[in-house]
């Protein structure tokens, strides 16, 4: 049995996120000093001791998210497992490449984008009003952090900020310094450098990109799985990822052997576990433990969707097949 308690600590809520400005090497940078870091389940990619932890149960995947106004951006940085992204509110430019000129891609609410390791990547809030993208990061420790492209390093230096090969972040500004056991993080080499993947748009967005409208046309039986070994995108990242909708949507109880989460998307979604229920919204975030009984129903509205996200025995690996 849960407690309504004990639910409560499994839910986070959009209205109480707590963000973190100095999450990353490129908080002073002009054009991404503007941007909001959100851990919500699992230690992240954070580089900074201030961000905040919602969930620190280990699930095999992290579950963050990254609020950012009109025409801010997040730099170009590469990860060793996969990361998953998709848009809960506003409208988003990708881009990718060693200078993100290689392709981009333009997601709306709804859209979610697999984007595969082993090449650079950033994105941008190209919107008229403040944006939110959720992101999954495969591994409980999602790869060790985050591979920045050089000038991203080069640009937080003349801003005042220095990251150790520890990954910790430094504010000369504020009058810290490395300490003499740890050393500023090198750039990538120019041989390091040949190994990032420079896939064009056609290469990626076919392979890797679904559209909300598009899944839910598909999802009209039974849900969809968007991501894993059998999903519409075929990878096996550490966890598998569900789109379901209003049509697909069961009261039968469920449970999974693996830690699994909800995350609406649109509407709001009735969720019983034992006897206890809940409601979520969009940008809520609920943690279901492994073996734990639960339905999930659509309420109130007609377009209602959620992303489910379930962890497998997969590892974390590459998901960039050089197609």
């Amino acid at each position: 049995m849960v407690s309504a308690a004990e639910l409560n600590e499994r839910i986070v809520r959009y209205g109480e996120l707590k963000p973190c400005k100095t999450a990353f090497i490129d908080a002073h940078t002009p054009g991404s000093d503007q941007k909001e870091n959100f851990t919500i389940i699992g230690g992240g990619v954070s580089e900074s001791p201030d961000q905040h932890v919602h969930i620190t149960i280990p699930h095999g995947f992290n579950i963050g998210a990254a609020g950012q106004p009109p025409r801010c951006r997040n730099s170009l940085h590469s990860h060793r497992t996969a990361e998953v992204f998709f848009v809960l509110r506003g409208r988003w430019r990708f881009f990718w490449g060693r200078w993100g000129d290689a392709g981009e891609v333009v997601l709306e609410e709804g859209d979610i984008f697999n984007i595969p390791t082993g090449m650079f990547r950033g994105f941008e809030n190209i919107g008229s009003d403040y944006g939110m993208i959720m992101a999954v990061l495969g591994g409980d420790d999602a790869g060790g952090g985050v591979i920045w492209a050089p000038q991203v390093i080069e640009d937080a230096k003349d801003h005042g900020l220095i990251l150790s090969e520890q990954g910790r972040l430094y504010d000369t500004k504020q009058g810290q310094k490395i300490p003499d056991d740890e050393k500023p993080m090198p750039l990538l080499t120019d041989d390091e450098l040949t190994a990032f993947a420079e896939p064009s748009s056609m290469q990626v967005v076919g392979g890797y990109v679904r559209r909300y409208w598009d899944l839910v046309a598909i999802s009209d039986a039974k849900p969809v799985m968007v991501i894993g070994e059998k999903g519409v995108i075929r990878d096996k990242p550490g966890f598998e990822i569900d789109f379901i909708s209003r049509k697909s949507a069961t009261s039968e109880t469920q449970k999974h052997d693996h830690p699994a989460v909800l995350m609406p998307v649109k509407g709001y979604w009735r969720v019983v576990l034992d006897d206890v229920e809940t409601t979520l919204a969009p940008g809520d975030t609920m943690s279901i433990p492994v073996g734990m009984g639960y339905s999930a129903m659509p309420s109130m509205t007609d377009d209602s969707a959620l992303y489910r996200v379930v962890g497998t025995k997969d590892s974390a690996g590459l998901t960039w097949q050089g197609n």
